[in-house]
């Protein structure tokens, strides 16, 4: 990898510290209750600027990193000064995912949610010294929102303010017990791009899917920075019960014998069958519930293959995931705990979960999954800053 010269303090910092992590700093943007802080930091990077519109987020955020107040910005993207913001060497942006979904009813990039991407370019374009690194992450939905357009738009306004990028579909299920899949882009300020699609097409195909490779073929006329990266680990091997709460059978959480009755008979008969066969053996399983209208009538549907569905908030559309533990004779069902969610996006124990329960869904349920980006950091921003280092050492002999 070869970049060109760019005299800024990131860069200074990058060749002046030597195996110091001190140079690699991040700004957090869409930041919400931390979980891209809570990666990368596993990894030596350092988050000196943070900013999000939500109170209740920031509330969770700063609960759990104490020094919150000194540089997180609560107000909307759109209001943040570009001058109050620290030069950093990557800028992180989950931003608002509804409009590119189907709870959002595809409204698409300038939709009233997903469109404070532009506030993020809008600071961008204003700054005077850009993050030489970008990572931004969304649903799925982003590459096909409005025929493919919506990704389109977003990648050429990137490379209109000097970012080459490439881009990564990447499911949880490969680190936790939990179905999430999302897309990241990783863009590199740089007039060396990595243009060659062939390195795309020989990439894992844990980090690809039909419709990544969709977008791509589509979009090659794009400023794109394709990376040789590694596959992604086998998904895990654990099952629900190492994220599940220990809740005594007395707690009042545990549904009653009539609620449990009323969903069973909300089954289909292949899941009710599932369930009777699970009944009598001498350990616990578990599996998750959603509660769904079919054809008109509200049905009960099981994930069958030990891991959650993909963690969401009401806000999204959709209703809470609830958990059945059955064995050892009996059915038990409740709705899933908020620190549930959080071992779930791989968050640990020692996080505080808010005394509002929505508040802490709609955080955990809105947030990115810990250990993926702990592997995005180790697997390509690390490596990155690396080639960059040795690039600039060279230039500077």
């Amino acid at each position: 990898m070869s970049f060109p010269v760019m005299k800024h303090n990131a860069l200074l910092n990058v060749r002046n510290t030597g195996n110091s992590h001190s140079h690699l700093t991040c700004a957090e943007y869409f930041a919400g209750i931390g979980l891209v802080r809570l990666g990368l930091e596993q990894v030596g990077w350092n988050v000196i600027f943070a900013n999000d519109w939500a109170h209740t987020k920031f509330e969770m955020y700063s609960a759990h990193f104490k020094d919150a107040n000194k540089y997180y910005k609560v107000q909307d993207i759109f209001s943040v000064c570009p001058a109050d913001i620290p030069n950093t060497l990557l800028a992180t942006a989950s931003f608002p995912c509804i409009d590119l979904s189907l709870a959002g009813k595809l409204k698409g990039i300038n939709g009233q949610h997903s469109g404070a991407f532009w506030g993020f370019t809008q600071i961008l374009e204003n700054q005077t010294n850009k993050p030489r690194l970008l990572m931004l992450e969304n649903v799925a939905g982003w590459l096909t929102s409005n025929s493919g357009q919506d990704f389109r738009v977003t990648i050429q306004e990137l490379n209109q303010l000097g970012y080459a990028c490439d881009v990564y579909a990447i499911d949880a299920a490969h680190f936790v017990p939990q179905s999430r899949p999302r897309i990241f882009v990783i863009g590199v300020h740089t007039s060396h791009a990595h243009r060659d699609i062939s390195i795309f097409s020989k990439r894992s195909s844990s980090l690809k899917t039909q419709a990544l490779e969709k977008a791509i073929g589509t979009n090659h006329d794009l400023r794109w920075n394709f990376l040789e990266v590694p596959a992604l680990p086998e998904k895990v091997k654990t099952d629900l019960s190492c994220v599940v709460e220990n809740i005594s059978d007395n707690d009042d959480r545990w549904w009653l014998d009539d609620e449990v009755q009323r969903h069973l008979n909300m089954m289909s008969p292949v899941n009710l069958n599932y369930l009777k066969g699970l009944q009598d053996l001498p350990l616990y399983s578990y599996c998750t519930m959603y509660r769904r209208i079919r054809e008109g009538k509200q049905k009960a549907e099981l994930r069958k293959d030990g891991i959650a569905g993909c963690l969401r908030t009401a806000r999204g559309g959709s209703s809470r995931q609830m958990l059945i533990r059955v064995g050892q004779g009996t059915i038990r069902m409740r709705l899933m705990t908020p620190r549930e969610y959080a071992r779930l996006q791989g968050v640990p124990d020692n996080y505080p979960i808010p005394s509002q329960i929505n508040q802490a869904l709609t955080g955990f349920g809105d947030a990115v999954c810990v250990p993926v980006i702990v592997w995005i950091a180790e697997n390509i921003l690390n490596p990155l800053v690396k080639s960059l280092q040795e690039n600039m050492l060279v230039l500077h002999r």
